[in-house]
């Protein structure tokens, strides 16, 4: 499970690691040659043609580019000494049969610069990984279908390995399975019949079955309309055919068989990116928000009473509830009144607005005009609870409307701007249009995508066919 994220990971890590590396034996030339006027650098850097793969084949030996969530910190220290110890073999092995002249110091120092510097990174990326989940981050909410001996010993070895971030939200059995209140200490949520609406009502970020085919009800293709809501399916054995997801087979622990269906394109080298601008962006936007934000406070409060910000829970990924910023640009009774305009709702589905919002102020109007309203999501994306591009957050209300299909939307995180924000995006009235194109950005995504909506967003408020 999770092979991707690992694979990315483990390339970031060795990037890392070359860095320190090289950056360890800089510092040791730095000292040595201040002290022993060594020759020009150029000089000796041919030795990386032997640290580099060495260092690679040790720290790839002693395990360092698998999880080490679940080695204690000594263990690994430990480990890393014994790179160092085996690695200076080897490199002195190396100057004394390439260039006896070499300098024995620089060899020295190398070695304790790099055994400091990967020692510190691999202790701050355990504490670091700790801290984050530590603090209820990270997390992926599982669901897990069976209640069998296959189902004991998956939730098992989630059990043993809690610093892999996947936190069991509940089992649910089928309905000729025993009627347990727990199991193995975690509570039976229904039969699965129950299951969609279960998935509806908690924040599930994957479904895991474990039972074999024979055993699921013929009438409901449960992979599928989970797959259409969003939610990523994984299965212990082989039993459905979905072709429109994404699929991957792989060995969970290298013990257990998976297929997986994964409602989304996007892998983790691409979340990577994705992730990267947008903290560019955010940081950028924040920026501009501080400049703006004198002139934008004042106008709001000299226009109407009530808060310079509005803030407004919102739905993000899988259900994940967060409280999403805007400058306020309706008057502070706007949503007590709401209910007295749901009859002009100018939307088909599940989504309300109207043209000529009374509740909108005048400096309102133009800041909805301009999408300077929005400035303050800034906060929102450095914080990783929405991206620069992606589907535009629901209110609470209006998922309870949902369709199943139209869940799909949520399965990713919410976005300042949008596929359908720029294809008309005061001029679309039917909610379905805009789930279908929600759902087209989603299987179709790439970071390329997201660059091409980020401009025409610009040329879209430019031109003045802000939201109303």
């Amino acid at each position: 499970m999770l092979r991707q994220q690992a694979r990315f990971f483990n390339r970031f890590t060795v990037l890392c690691d070359f860095v320190a590396i090289v950056l360890a034996f800089f510092l040791a030339y730095h000292i040595c040659g201040s002290r022993e006027g060594l020759n020009p650098i150029q000089y000796y850097l041919w030795i990386f043609l032997v640290i580099l793969p060495a260092w690679y084949f040790l720290m790839n030996h002693y395990r360092f580019y698998v999880s080490l969530r679940t080695r204690p910190l000594s263990h690994v220290l430990l480990s890393l000494v014994n790179v160092h110890v085996i690695g200076g073999v080897l490199i002195t092995s190396a100057v004394y049969l390439v260039d006896p002249r070499y300098s024995r110091n620089l060899v020295g120092l190398f070695l304790l610069f790099s055994l400091i510097l990967l020692g510190l990174g691999k202790t701050t990326q355990k504490i670091a990984l700790g801290y984050i989940r530590s603090q209820g981050y990270n997390f992926r909410n599982i669901l897990v279908i069976g209640t069998d001996r296959k189902a004991r010993s998956f939730i098992n070895l989630l059990d043993e390995h809690a610093g892999w971030g996947l936190r069991i939200l509940g089992v649910m059995r089928l309905a000729d399975e025993a009627e347990n209140e727990d199991i193995d200490g975690h509570k039976v949520l229904g039969t699965l019949d129950q299951l969609v609406e279960t998935c509806r009502e908690n924040t599930v970020d994957e479904v895991v079955f474990c039972v074999p085919s024979k055993l699921l009800d013929d009438r409901e293709n449960y992979p599928d309309i989970l797959e259409k809501m969003g939610v990523t399916v994984r299965m212990v054995l082989d039993v459905f055919d979905l072709s429109r997801a994404r699929r991957e087979l792989s060995l969970f622990h290298g013990m257990i068989p998976i297929l997986t269906f994964f409602p989304k394109s996007f892998d983790a080298g691409q979340m990577f990116l994705k992730r990267c601008l947008d903290i560019a962006g955010s940081v950028a936007g924040l920026l501009v928000t501080g400049i703006a934000f004198p002139l934008l406070a004042v106008a709001i409060k000299i226009d109407s009473r009530g808060p310079i910000f509005f803030g407004q829970y919102r739905i993000g990924e899988n259900g994940r509830v967060f409280r999403c910023w805007k400058f306020r640009s309706m008057y502070a009774d706007a949503e007590s009144r709401k209910k007295e305009l749901l009859q002009r709702n100018e939307m088909n589905g599940a989504a309300f607005k109207i043209k000529d919002d009374p509740r909108i102020t005048r400096v309102g109007r133009f800041l909805r005009k301009t999408s300077l309203d929005e400035l303050p999501q800034f906060w929102n994306i450095l914080r990783g609870e929405m991206s620069l591009v992606g589907t535009r957050p629901p209110t609470p209300d209006e998922v309870e409307r949902y369709e199943n299909w139209h869940r799909k939307r949520i399965c990713i995180k919410p976005g300042l701007t949008g596929l359908w924000q720029v294809s008309g995006r005061n001029r679309i009235t039917d909610f379905d249009e805009i789930a279908r194109l929600d759902i087209k950005y989603i299987e179709n995504w790439s970071l390329w995508l997201d660059i091409k909506i980020l401009l025409k967003t610009v040329q879209v408020i430019l031109i003045g066919q802000g939201s109303y």
